[in-house]
């Protein structure tokens, strides 16, 4: 059995799927590849993916609407590539549940290393402190172990890996203003930028899963010029 990491590429232009995979499977990778949803749900159907590389711009459904039908179905990692000037996209991409975007032109080097940092944080298992771990804030239930968050009427409410991980870090650290490069890092473990909208849009996520009002959140506060802060008791 093949105990490599699985990485699928979606890209339409063959010089780039070309040398994308040949990069990937130099590093030790797996590799499969498609240049189009159409067969990216064929490579889904018939192996396990550990990482998706997946292009905005593609024939039929585009990348940002795949993102969405992927994370509908799965926890899989996902890295977006856009173009400089999409920041739209970019944005989109992660409020759809992508995990990374990377902008074109781009270094191999620097995409190889987002998705290393991406497939660490998915395979990691739970430390054996966080097994049997659970908190409560304004009658929500949140089990480390289990990765789940109940309602107070006790539906479960889906989160993605890095809005879990997001609320980790607010719920280990109630009414603490934590600054956007110590979420970030905490959840994509790379340092903030000053045009980085990563964080915000990760917020914004979970605010609209968790907040009564996500126009008037009373749980996750803006602490303006700094970061944000969580504003419910913890227990």
């Amino acid at each position: 059995m093949d105990e490599r990491q699985h990485v699928l590429i979606v890209e339409d232009e063959l010089s780039t799927r070309t040398m994308l995979s040949a990069y990937f499977s130099k590093e030790g990778f797996r590799v499969s590849t498609a240049e189009s949803g159409d067969q990216m749900w064929a490579v889904f159907a018939r192996d396990t993916v550990d990482l998706v590389l997946l292009d905005v711009r593609l024939p039929g459904k585009d990348g940002l609407t795949l993102t969405r039908e992927i994370r509908d179905r799965s926890d899989v990692g996902i890295i977006i590539v856009t173009s400089q000037a999409d920041e739209v996209d970019q944005i989109i991409g992660l409020e759809t549940g992508a995990d990374h975007y990377v902008t074109k032109p781009y270094n191999p080097r620097d995409l190889l290393a987002r998705a290393r940092t991406v497939l660490r944080r998915t395979r990691a298992p739970a430390p054996p402190s966080a097994q049997e771990e659970v908190r409560h804030f304004d009658g929500w239930c949140i089990n480390f172990g289990q990765r789940r968050l109940r309602r107070p009427n006790g539906c479960e409410v889906k989160l993605t890996r890095a809005e879990f991980e997001l609320l980790a870090a607010f719920v280990h650290n109630p009414q603490t203003v934590m600054t956007r490069d110590a979420l970030l890092g905490g959840v994509s473990h790379r340092e903030w930028a000053p045009n980085d909208r990563s964080v915000d849009v990760l917020v914004g996520r979970l605010r609209r899963k968790i907040e009564c009002d996500p126009n008037d959140p009373r749980i996750v506060l803006t602490e303006h010029g700094v970061g944000y802060r969580f504003a419910a008791n913890v227990t």
